[in-house]
């Protein structure tokens, strides 16, 4: 397809923008010129600094060293292939913007031809395929982001045959695709598809502008309104609904597509100005704990890992203790496998990693679609005690019905665990309706999913309402009792009257999980359980859990006659993952009509040295 052909298609899909008139931009300035290529990220000459950084800090060097010697793997490597799994592309087109990243930055950096001409070969790999696979659009956005780099970075050195081919792809199989009422939907959504597709496209605009001005101006413009609903999710203060491993993803391209604006504009358009987003840096940097393993909830893993996006974030607000787990992590190795790696290296620029000092708050709270509370004893103490605790609801973006659930770090070992994720390819192709969120939907028979397995509460052996929200009714840092509160009334709606929990750090050396409830008009059965990976001893009132030569007691305080029990973690599902290694642990008791009840546990550690407290009513906790 040529030139015209493409100023002709640009036309077309002008005009069928449906959120601005041509030539009437809400945001962006109508006569704004664009520099020359390259232009997204990293303007021409500006690879000096990154030079400059490498020559006079090892850690930085070590880091671009990394990138490079993974490029000279992906020269080896053969083009990618169009190989779907399942209904996604996502594996194959996230691929491709790990390999022309990096391809292009260390091409821009060494000069070296070998990584030009790989970087030129994926791209007209990927340009080739019948389509992006607009059916799952996130597949679209990384592999237009990804060809708009290598295009915009690579554009005085690609040759003219190269540049057609790559730039029809960018317009046809992206920016086209975008229009289209069945993949568009994505403009309406306030979670990371939003972040993701909005990012990939406006990357192509600008890697297109000279070719399309207005088209470009149009895109960019219908981004910067649509990517508020996403970035409005973070209020009001910087909580992320869909967890650590989604703020991996959504944030991370949300943080790409500022960064890119940014640079060009010089300014946001008031984005981060209207919204939390900015906040959300503390949220990240206080999801994992002093063994480095998230606080899992919803669908996310518990692992640990860089962030590239926190240099960025850490940058903006001239805070370098944004940065501490961030240096611990570049220690322990650098992450080649994470797709924006060298974008890195353009928002570290300046910072002295091995100055970097720990953070003083030892909790973080915040409200929210999810709201969250984040306490830890210690920043430096690899045995500390850390503690996630959340309320919600299960009606948002990958959420489970875990409103009440915490987990629990001590002595270097989780000892309160939650499954996260299933793998979403193997539940769709057996036929699981994975993502409905009504109260009866298919959703909840997954395992993982549903309360029953989670460290909250299960009344009557029913599921937790969907409808329903926790907030973080209160908080304190107080040294001597950290702790956060939860109603879990709504969660609880029909079959309790009223269900608040407490969960504190006592004296910083332990853990106590308080529930204080009211029945309606009919005894009630309350089921209490925490999964571990431990090894798990009965003893009367307690529970002893064993894993990796430490540690824990799991005491039950109040009532004071209870039968501890476990529960298999083998599913009746066929569909369902298998969870080896794993125990249900806890207790259950029936409660009669109209009444109230307490529940209190003692969660111990192996190292706690003071006497274990009366835990007084939630009412007299420090707020």
């Amino acid at each position: 397809m040529n030139f015209r052909m493409i100023c002709f298609i640009g036309g077309v899909l002008l005009c069928l923008i449906p959120f601005c008139v041509q030539a009437q931009w809400k945001n962006v300035p109508d006569k704004k010129e664009m520099p020359a290529h390259p232009r997204i990220l990293l303007l021409k000459g500006e690879e000096q600094s990154i030079k400059d950084n490498i020559a006079t800090d090892p850690v930085w060097a070590k880091i671009h060293q990394a990138i490079i010697n993974e490029c000279d793997k992906i020269v080896a490597l053969p083009e990618l292939e169009r190989k779907m799994d399942g209904r996604r592309l996502l594996g194959v087109t996230a691929e491709s913007l790990r390999r022309i990243f990096y391809l292009s930055y260390a091409f821009r950096l060494t000069g070296e031809d070998k990584y030009l001409k790989k970087a030129e070969k994926e791209m007209l790999a990927v340009s080739a395929f019948t389509n992006w696979n607009p059916s799952h659009f996130l597949d679209v956005a990384e592999a237009t982001m990804a060809l708009s780099i290598g295009y915009d970075w690579l554009y005085d050195s690609l040759s003219p045959q190269s540049r057609e081919k790559i730039k029809t792809a960018i317009l046809t199989k992206g920016l086209d695709a975008s229009f289209h009422p069945r993949n568009a939907w994505f403009l309406t959504a306030e979670h990371n598809w939003n972040q993701v597709c909005n990012a990939g496209i406006t990357f192509g605009a600008l890697a297109l502008y000279e070719d399309l001005p207005q088209l470009s101006k149009s895109l960019i413009d219908r981004a910067i309104e649509s990517i508020r609903l996403p970035m409005n999710d973070y209020n009001p203060d910087g909580a992320y609904p869909e967890g650590y491993g989604y703020w991996g993803y959504g944030t991370s391209f949300n943080v790409l597509f500022l960064s890119a604006i940014e640079k060009l504009y010089e300014t946001d358009f008031g984005l981060t100005e209207s919204s939390a987003f900015l906040k959300t840096a503390g949220f990240q940097q206080n999801m994992t704990g002093p063994k480095f393993l998230s606080f899992n909830y919803a669908d996310c893993g518990s692992g640990g890992g860089l962030s590239p996006a926190m240099f960025w974030f850490s940058s903006r607000l001239e805070d370098p203790s944004l940065l501490w787990n961030e240096k611990a992590y570049l220690e322990k190795g650098i992450p080649t496998r994470d797709r924006i790696l060298p974008a890195l290296m353009i928002w570290g620029r300046g910072i002295k990693i091995s100055r970097i000092q720990p953070p003083k708050d030892l909790m973080w709270t915040g409200q929210g679609t999810t709201p969250v509370a984040l306490m830890r004893t210690s920043w430096t103490d690899p045995n500390g005690i850390y503690v996630g605790f959340k309320g919600g609801t299960a009606s948002s973006n990958h959420a489970h019905m875990d409103a009440g659930s915490f987990i629990l770090d001590a002595d270097g070992v989780r000892w309160a665990s939650d499954f996260g994720t299933e793998d979403y390819n193997s539940l769709e192709t057996k036929g699981v309706d994975l993502w409905g969120r009504a109260q009866n939907s298919q959703r909840w028979t997954v395992f993982r999913y549903n309360n029953f397995v989670h460290n909250t509460l299960t009344i009557d052996g029913q599921l937790q309402i969907v409808k329903g929200k926790a907030n973080i009714r209160s908080a304190s840092s107080s040294p001597d009792f950290i702790n956060a509160t939860t109603d879990l009334s709504e969660i609880y709606k029909g079959l309790l009257a009223e269900s608040v929990r407490g969960v504190a750090i006592v004296n910083q050396q332990y853990v106590v999980v308080r529930d204080e409830v009211k029945t309606l008009d009919k005894e009630t059965t309350i089921r209490w359980t925490m999964l571990t990976t431990a090894d798990v001893k009965l003893s009367g009132n307690s529970i002893e859990l064993k894993k990796e030569g430490k540690k824990l007691k799991l005491v039950v305080a109040e009532p004071n006659k209870v039968t501890l029990k476990t529960w298999s973690t083998v599913s009746k599902n066929d569909y369902d993952s298998a969870n080896p290694g794993t125990t249900l642990i806890g207790f259950e008791v029936k409660v009669p009509a109209n009444s109230t009840a307490v529940l209190t546990v003692n969660l111990i550690p192996q190292s706690a040295k003071k006497a274990i407290a009366k835990t007084p009513a939630l009412s007299e906790w420090p707020k």
